[in-house]
């Protein structure tokens, strides 16, 4: 190959890869932020609730998940049918006292003196997966209870709509959980949510 034959392959092929590196970077935009914008969207649709432990000690860890199951208990018992996040968060706000004192009684029953506080309002949280359904990161409404430092990982779930109450064991939502997200969300936030991976890829090489 020719000197001269051969600088024009080369400024050929770098040539090419800026093109191909700014049709990814392009479409990455893309695909960000039709996700973020379904993100806002969703945000306004759903209330969560997330028990943070005091460390990530297995002893804080299990109590954690201790005081997730009392506060549950309590919940299922005592919160009404709601019809939006809106009344579940006024649902919560009204019954901060009663959520702190179920969280207290179990962690003094363990042995433990930790403080609890209970925080209801915006959140910024990274991308969580619940069973099969993941919701992506950004700011969503949320009830929060943290026990001690609360610098352990935390437990979650959606509380409106009510996804807490159902059985997650096997790392699946339900058909009932699922139902109840396909009447508050729109076919295209669903899509997002239950098929996170799939949607990303759609909308990298497809936009849609």
């Amino acid at each position: 190959m020719r000197k001269q034959d051969r600088i024009c392959f080369i400024v050929s092929v770098i040539m090419a890869v800026f093109l191909t590196a700014g049709i990814i970077e392009k479409r990455e935009c893309r695909a960000a932020e039709k996700i973020a914008g379904l993100q806002e969207e969703l945000a306004q649709e759903v209330f969560r609730f997330h028990v943070r432990a005091n460390s990530d000690r297995e002893e804080d860890q299990t109590l954690k998940l201790k005081v997730k199951d009392a506060v549950i208990t309590y919940m299922k018992k005592a919160l009404p049918d709601s019809d939006s996040a809106k009344e579940t968060k006024d649902w919560a706000i009204k019954h901060q006292e009663e959520l702190i004192r179920e969280a207290r009684r179990v962690i003094r029953a363990e042995g433990y003196d930790y403080s609890v506080q209970v925080q209801i309002g915006p959140c910024k949280f990274p991308d969580k997966t619940y069973g099969d359904i993941t919701f992506p990161a950004g700011t969503y409404e949320a009830l929060e209870i943290l026990i001690g430092s609360a610098s352990g990982r935390n437990w979650w779930c959606v509380l409106y709509p009510n996804l807490c109450f159902v059985d997650a064991v096997n790392a699946v939502v339900p058909e009932e959980g699922k139902i109840q997200l396909q009447n508050v969300l729109t076919e295209e936030e669903y899509e997002m949510v239950s098929a996170y991976t799939d949607f990303k890829i759609k909308w990298f090489f497809f936009g849609k």
